[in-house]
């Protein structure tokens, strides 16, 4: 009777459980939900109903004008090249770095921590910063959206500590067989960390897809402006802040601003949302591992 009573108790909690977890994740997306809805929705039916998930009228016109320049198609090839450069760059120094850091024996190894632990807690703030990238020659370039952040103070530190984390028999054992330590590091260290690799990598891409202050700080060049700044560039166009109607085609006829908004919400997240199912198995594991010790 007692087993069962305890059964009926578990039972009860699970049900509470996903009944709460449901409701707390139809809070998370119903609002993405509707930013999709609105942005295929009219004028009229965005300002007759507060909320909708379905709209009544289908309609392209918020498409149709982030899509009417040539524009918008080189900023998302500048966005991609970006992202995809950015974060071999990120994982590079970070793994480079996290792997020299994991070696006990290393020379100022403490100091250097002490040095990457102080970044997490100050930094030169902006104008210093605009400064060194002025002197490098690295405004209008792309490596100036690289370069600056292409260590993460946090993700150094959980990589090496899962690099300390590693059976040191098998760094032995490649090192009897020949192998440098450049060589431990890419046919063993390597392999054994696609999970943290996966996770920190999907980090630093989603930092890189949606990096805008940088861009509007570096890169003056329109040609070079990359997704977020162009979207932006559309919405400030849509509500006649700059520019004029003039550049695009004459008979087009000017979409209502908030579907603009919506449909630059869907053009900037759809893209990067797309790669998270490719990550999904090594992500619930990386984002822990290397959490713990110290």
């Amino acid at each position: 009777m007692g087993r069962h009573h305890r059964s009926f108790l578990g039972n009860l909690f699970d049900g509470i459980n996903y009944v709460v977890l449901g409701l707390l994740g139809l809070l998370t997306i119903l609002p993405f939900l509707y930013v999709i809805a609105g942005s295929f929705a009219t004028e009229a039916e965005l300002t007759q109903r507060a909320f909708f998930l379905v709209p009544k009228t289908f309609s392209l016109s918020g498409y149709r004008f982030i899509f009417s320049s040539d524009t918008l198609f080189r900023s998302i090839l500048v966005s991609v090249y970006v992202t995809a450069m950015g974060t071999l760059v990120n994982l590079l120094f970070t793994v480079t770095m996290a792997y020299a850091l994991a070696r006990r024996d290393l020379m100022g190894r403490n100091t250097i921590l002490n040095l990457v632990l102080f970044s997490m807690l100050f930094s030169g703030g902006m104008i210093p910063t605009y400064l060194i990238v002025k002197n490098l020659g690295l405004l209008d370039s792309y490596w100036a959206l690289m370069l600056p952040g292409a260590i993460s103070a946090f993700n150094l530190i959980v990589v090496k500590n899962f690099f300390q984390e590693l059976p040191p028999g098998l760094e032995e054992a490649a090192k009897i067989d020949g192998c440098t330590e450049l060589g431990v590091l890419w046919r063993i260290v390597l392999p054994l960390s696609k999970p943290v690799l996966a996770t920190f990598g999907l980090f630093y891409a989603v930092g890189h897809w949606n990096n805008f202050f940088q861009a509007l700080l570096y890169i003056n060049d329109p040609d070079k402006w990359p997704l977020q700044v162009m979207l932006r560039q559309l919405v400030m166009l849509s509500q006649g802040s700059i520019g004029d109607m003039s550049q695009l085609d004459p008979t087009f006829v000017q979409p209502p601003e908030q579907t603009i908004k919506m449909a630059v919400i869907v053009v900037g997240t759809i893209p990067i949302l797309l790669v998270y199912p490719f990550l999904q198995k090594h992500f619930a594991k990386g984002v822990l591992i290397g959490s713990i010790k110290g």
